[in-house]
Order: C-alpha cells, then sequence, then structure tokens
C-alpha cells in the first residue's frame, strides 16, 4: 500500500466520522457543563452570576443557573438528535452571544492586558472551536425543498 492510498483511505474515514464525531464532541460539553451548573459544582458559577448580576436583576441567580444548565444540557441532547439541526445550531449561537458577553461586559475578569485573555477569557475563547463544530455539522445538511409558491 502506498502513501497516497493511505492518505485516501484516511480521508475518507474521518469524511465518514467528522459529523458524528463533531456531534458527540458538543453533547458532552454541554450536557457536561450543564449538569455541572444544575446540580452546583460547575466553576464557571462565579463568572455567570457576575455576568447576571450586570444583566438580568429581576430573577433569582440560583433559578437562573438551573435554567441555563438546563438549556446547555438541551442544547447537547439535540446535538445528537440528527434532523433537529435547524433548531440546535440557533439555539447553540443565542448561548454563545451569552457566553461571550463577559469579553465585554466583565473585562477585568475575562483580560489581564491588551489581548491578553484570563484563564476565563481563555475559556470563553475557545467557544470558537464549538462554534467551528456547529458550523461543520450545518455544512453537511441538505437544503431544505424549495416552495416555488413562496
Amino acid at each position: 500500500m502506498n502513501v497516497h492510498n493511505v492518505d485516501v483511505q484516511l480521508i475518507h474515514f474521518f469524511r465518514r466520522v467528522s459529523v458524528p464525531l463533531a456531534r458527540f464532541g458538543l453533547f458532552i460539553i454541554f450536557f457536561w457543563f450543564g449538569l455541572l451548573k444544575v446540580i452546583g459544582l460547575s466553576p464557571a458559577s462565579g463568572l455567570v452570576q457576575s455576568l447576571f448580576e450586570n444583566t438580568i436583576p429581576w430573577m433569582e441567580f440560583s433559578t437562573f443557573l438551573i435554567l441555563f444548565g438546563l438549556f446547555e444540557m438541551l442544547i447537547g441532547v439535540l446535538f445528537l438528535i440528527r434532523g433537529v439541526e435547524r433548531i440546535v445550531i440557533p439555539l447553540l449561537f443565542i448561548h454563545m452571544i451569552t457566553t461571550f458577553m463577559p469579553l465585554f461586559l466583565l473585562r477585568e475578569e475575562t483580560w489581564s492586558g491588551l489581548l491578553v485573555p484570563t484563564m476565563e477569557g481563555q475559556y470563553i475563547i475557545k467557544n470558537i472551536a464549538l462554534i467551528a463544530a456547529a458550523v461543520g455539522i450545518a455544512a453537511h445538511l441538505h437544503p431544505l425543498p424549495s416552495n416555488k409558491n413562496i
């Protein structure tokens, strides 16, 4: 077997497993991190609480944290279900908007200098990889049937 054949086989293998692997990875991250919020063990709770206090004064934080964790868990589960991508990807982007907010609203907690994120800032910025995985899943969707009457 020559290098070209191995290369082709590896490419075909990665194409076959890339979307299921991305789905499973997104499930693990969202479900696990959401569950940690629901059971009160999330290391991100302090940052979430700081953002919450700056944006949502009309709700109890403990209630919000559980609801936010359940929302994350829902996103995770939906990524496992084929056919609901057009629902879960917008939910992911809504979640990402809230996730990136501390970079702008809580600068002292997310930046230690110009273009130097804190550990919390790095944790947030790595979400670009989650967005890339979701975009990769969306890129493999088939277009909806066209409706010429609309």
